[in-house]
């Protein structure tokens, strides 16, 4: 069974960046699966932001379009979560998952 990983959260300013991995145990993973992104804000129930299939199509949460983006690098192990111009209410623990694969989650703080 794969295993998911997310990195690259932490405390950011709003207006400011930051750039989700979710790196994959098995390579070229994402090339035959989708990937999903997930988020729970504090004191909330998890909500969809974002996902890509393997063909790489892509959609995303009204409340995260045009500042989010998806995507995967060459080799289909890794899927990233590129999210701009973030607000304090993107602040959440934000995990990846592929089918019934899940990762264990990032923190994403954003101050006012």
């Amino acid at each position: 069974q794969v295993q998911l990983v997310e990195s690259g959260g932490g405390l950011v300013q709003s207006g400011g960046s930051l750039r989700l991995s979710c790196t994959a145990s098995t390579f070229g993973f994402f090339s035959h699966n989708a990937v999903d992104w997930y988020r729970q804000p504090p004191g909330k129930q998890r909500e969809f932001v974002a996902f890509m299939t393997s063909a790489g199509t892509k959609d995303y949460a009204d409340f995260v379009k045009g500042r989010f983006t998806v995507f995967r690098d060459s080799a289909k192990r890794v899927a990233y979560l590129q999210m701009n111009n973030l607000n304090p209410e993107d602040t959440a623990v934000y995990y990846c998952t592929s089918g019934p694969n899940w990762g264990p989650g990032t923190q994403v703080t954003v101050s006012s």
